[in-house]
């Protein structure tokens, strides 16, 4: 059979067009259908997407914090018409290079002795076969997730999701054991200090191991910097006391990167800040910025062994693929080749800290600010001293105006924020200049005025 090539393989469309066939067609996730009006995109390239209009937005948000390369990398497209020139799809019984490549590279820059690499399509598939691993591993069955976690919608990664996103799947994947990380702001165990935090959330795991009975328990699963629940940043000694808690019962400790790994936090894993080694890392998102789906799991080596001669019982039909590996390799490299690592945790030092903080200053609705890397938080509240936060949890419709509000406002003025529940997250693309960061703070000191409007402290 032979075709004739266009220049094209899609018809130039209207904004009109786009909208109408959207609405037609497309069945968008995490929606009532009938009360949304998704903005058609027209074009992006680095910080900036733009709409039809040709209005520019700089992206605050990342998309979903997964355009670490920022948009339209040359380098990242070429690599990926290059395999698609040379092979676009083989299924996982078969090696190639893309997919070979792809995992040496990821094992050489995550912690020494997690060697090996299963290739899944996404976040959520990466996270419900980390599980797979350490209960087949252990050969328990309970697992650890905490309360305020985000780890991927399919059945097993929504059970294992703590925020309300879960609910309406409920009842889920049983053995889910949910437990309260740390959260000095909104502590669960009235700690006053970080120090405290660390120590009282610690005491709180190792008492539900005890009740719970460590012969039973598989995995503690935590997302090393919580990302959509609120950028918390873990306190000194917290990781390292889950690790020796680990150790201690034989339990497997799996950190969920897929939205804090590959350069958001300013190391190639957030793990990396406090020397920690995990048994399972899972990972997606930045690997290649979401240009081509692709997510994994990077295995320790006393896990990998139970299953050399035992058959995992898992796998995918686009597992590795060769256009989504071709596009981490090239991602890897252009990581490293322009100090993107580099770039990042400059930014969150010197430029992002330091301009919120200044933020915080001048509005009272901000609560708190926190952050690593290009990976922050504002939390807006009503009043500083009792820390009510500036929508009720898991608000929506009419309760939910004041951040829709603050929202609406930021894009008027050209930025694209992250809103979830009362806070806003800075978390632009790892490749974000200074004066772009400067432009998207600027806007943000305006719209925060909109919040402002809502304070009801002294």
């Amino acid at each position: 059979m032979t075709g004739t090539l266009t220049s094209s393989l899609l018809p130039s469309s209207t904004e009109e067009q786009v909208r109408s066939a959207d609405r037609a067609h497309v069945f968008h996730s995490w929606s009532a259908q009938a009360m949304i009006d998704p903005l058609p995109i027209a074009s992006a390239q680095g910080s900036y997407f733009a709409d039809f209009a040709g209005k520019r937005y700089l992206d605050f948000s990342s998309q979903l914090v997964n355009i670490n390369i920022g948009y339209q990398h040359p380098m990242l497209i070429a690599a990926i018409q290059e395999q698609a020139a040379k092979l676009c799809t083989v299924g996982p019984p078969f090696a190639n290079d893309a997919r070979s490549e792809a995992a040496r590279l990821i094992a050489g820059v995550a912690p020494r002795g997690l060697d090996k690499v299963f290739f899944t399509n996404g976040g959520a598939e990466a996270n419900e076969n980390a599980v797979r691993m350490a209960r087949l591993h252990t050969g328990r069955h309970k697992v650890f997730a905490a309360y305020r976690s985000y780890h991927g919608a399919t059945a097993g990664a929504i059970a294992l999701t703590g925020d309300p996103r879960r609910w309406d799947s409920e009842p889920g994947m049983p053995g889910i054991v949910r437990y309260w990380g740390p959260y000095l702001y909104r502590s669960a165990f009235h700690a006053e200090t970080e120090a405290q935090e660390s120590e009282r959330a610690l005491q709180h795991l190792r008492n539900l191991i005890t009740v719970e009975g460590p012969h039973t328990v598989a995995a503690i699963l935590l997302e090393t910097v919580v990302g959509t629940n609120g950028i918390l940043i873990p306190p000194e000694g917290y990781l390292t006391g889950v690790r020796a808690l680990c150790d201690e019962f034989g339990i497997v400790m799996i950190a969920d990167e897929v939205m804090a790994g590959f350069g958001r936090c300013g190391e190639w894993f957030a793990v990396d800040h406090w020397k920690v080694t995990p048994d399972l890392i899972t990972f997606a998102k930045g690997v290649n910025s979401g240009y081509i789906p692709l997510g994994g799991v990077i295995i320790a080596e006393a896990i990998a062994a139970t299953f050399e001669t035992r058959a995992f019982p898992g796998g995918l039909t686009y597992s590795g693929h060769p256009l989504a590996c071709a596009s981490a390799v090239a991602s890897i490299n252009i990581f490293k080749d322009e100090g993107i690592i580099d770039n990042a945790r400059m930014l969150g030092k010197d430029v992002i800290g330091s301009a919120l903080h200044a933020l915080a200053e001048r509005h009272p609705s901000i609560g708190e600010v926190r952050g690593i890397g290009t990976f922050w938080a504002l939390e807006l509240v009503r009043d500083r001293d009792t820390r009510e936060p500036l929508v009720p949890y898991n608000a929506t419709g009419t309760a939910a105006a004041p951040m829709t509000r603050f929202a609406s406002a930021c894009k008027e003025r050209g930025l694209w924020p992250f809103i979830h529940f009362n806070r806003t997250h800075i978390v632009p693309p790892c490749t974000t200049t200074s004066d772009e960061i400067s432009e998207g703070i600027a806007i943000l000191d305006e719209a925060l005025i909109v919040a402002d409007q809502y304070y009801t402290g002294s």
